[in-house]
């Protein structure tokens, strides 16, 4: 079931048939359709401006930075010289964003299929890209992410994927296979390490699809782990997993977190530290049951 607008008053989130969530809009700001998708930014009351993709919430400004800097520091921290970053999707620039303020990188390739929709962002989404995609350090590639990855002769210390979520309809499905997750780690150094975004972590649990994601990364990767956050604008736990080739950031001690944060200038971020990294890895019994994380 699509979600829908009432009028110019309501966005309406349907996250299922018998799930609705009211957003309150003060005003339209941007309606397009590019070749892949269909966008949307609204001004709502309670979270600003929000990102819609083919009606579904992508980000929204009161707490993009809770999802992004979870997406992207426990894995630059858990790496302790990370130069090279190649990041897959991300359009908004908020997770390009992030991975810029670690001192250690030189180079940052970031790989998106529509343009169209990068370059609203560039225009329209300043309040979350900060100018990011001006960095000298920043290639930006426009490429199915999929033929990107099977096709690079490069290596890269960090891979992130912030892409659209794996809808069964969607061209997004084909980047949560084993296929995929096998051309990702090709693409990584000795000591890489990787990260997703892997939906929502569902309260009913042969229901959820980032369970059976994390199944697919243990068979490729010899460190894989999966954290969560609770994102209020998309009124849902949201899950992440990382597979590394040899750095385990549940690991990390606090002390190296803090001073890693500490080199590299990060100690005035608003979400991330070494307390919140701890907690996103301690999962509740049912999931590290479900996980087959249970001792």
């Amino acid at each position: 079931m699509k979600n829908t607008k009432i009028g110019n008053a309501w966005f309406i989130d349907k996250e299922s048939e018998y799930r609705w969530i009211y957003h309150r809009v003060k005003r339209h700001v941007l309606s397009a359709k590019t070749k892949f998708q269909e966008v949307e930014v609204i001004d709502t009351y309670n979270f600003g401006y929000v990102v819609i993709l083919d009606n579904k919430i992508q980000s929204a400004e009161a707490d993009e930075f809770i999802y992004h800097e979870a997406l992207v520091h426990p894995i630059m921290i858990a790496h302790p010289e990370p130069k090279s970053i190649l990041i897959l999707g991300g359009g908004e620039g908020a997770t390009l964003r992030e991975v810029l303020k670690h001192s250690t990188v030189k180079k940052v390739i970031m790989v998106d299929i529509d343009e169209k929709f990068i370059n609203l962002c560039k225009t329209h989404l300043e309040k979350w890209h900060k100018g990011s995609f001006n960095d000298k350090r920043v290639e930006l590639i426009f490429a199915d992410a999929k033929e990107y990855i099977k096709e690079t002769e490069s290596k890269f210390d960090v891979i992130i994927a912030d892409i659209s979520d794996p809808a069964p309809e969607g061209p997004a499905q084909l980047l949560y296979t084993k296929e995929f997750y096998s051309f990702i780690k090709k693409a990584l150094v000795s000591d890489g390490i990787f990260v997703t975004h892997i939906t929502e972590v569902h309260y009913i649990p042969n229901k959820s699809i980032s369970t059976e994601i994390f199944k697919i990364l243990t068979e490729i990767f010899p460190i894989t782990e999966f954290y969560y956050e609770y994102i209020p604008s998309f009124s849902s736990l949201w899950a992440f997993t990382v597979g590394s080739l040899k750095y385990s950031p549940k690991e990390l001690s606090s002390t190296a977190i803090g001073s890693r944060l500490k080199e590299r200038k990060l100690e005035n971020l608003l979400y991330y530290d070494q307390e919140t990294h701890k907690r996103l890895f301690n999962l509740p019994k049912y999931l590290r049951d479900l996980l087959h994380l249970t001792p």
